[in-house]
């Protein structure tokens, strides 16, 4: 079984300029140093005309995670989360997401699209399946794991608006 968690944010910024602010790696490597936890850093990165993918490290202290999680993930844990994107017509772009819990028995995939809006500014809407092959509780632990990925995807947007507003284009 697994748990579908949807997101979405909506920027004054038209899609293109929020595109390019999320596969710039000095946004990537300031985001990851803000937000990313331990050991956040940006393991792979490649963009063209076409698109662009990136793998980006994760870190969460084990001390944030609640007990029923530490059952299954003592200590801290490492997130991986390989993104690519294509660039499409007018305004629109994709991405899959596969996110890998080295070492556990959960992963996350699913998809992710930002377009302009017809007033003006963009959204950016995601859409993961969080799966945690763990008897018993695993349906319990998609919940809590779901609720962190909403989190992060929340402070990730909120760090996006602030350093488009700063000016960094």
């Amino acid at each position: 079984m697994s748990r579908q968690i949807d997101f979405r944010s909506v920027s004054p910024h038209p899609a293109d300029e929020v595109y390019a602010t999320l596969v710039d790696p000095t946004y990537l490597r300031a985001r990851l140093e803000r937000i990313g936890g331990p050991g956040a850093g940006l393991l792979e990165h490649s963009a063209d005309d076409a698109g662009a993918r990136y793998l980006l490290r994760l870190g969460l202290h084990a001390d944030d995670l609640p007990s029923v999680v530490r059952t299954v993930l003592p200590g801290n844990v490492t997130i991986e989360r390989d993104e690519r994107w294509t660039r499409k017509d007018g305004g629109r772009y994709l991405a899959d997401v596969d996110v890998r819990i080295p070492g556990a028995p959960a992963s996350a995939g699913g998809g992710m699209r930002l377009r302009d809006l017809p007033d003006g500014g963009s959204e950016l809407d995601v859409r993961v399946d969080v799966t945690v092959s763990v008897p018993l509780i695993g349906g319990k632990i998609e919940g809590v794991v779901g609720d962190q990925v909403h989190r992060l995807l929340a402070a990730e947007a909120e760090f996006t608006q602030a350093w488009l507003a700063d000016g960094h284009r």
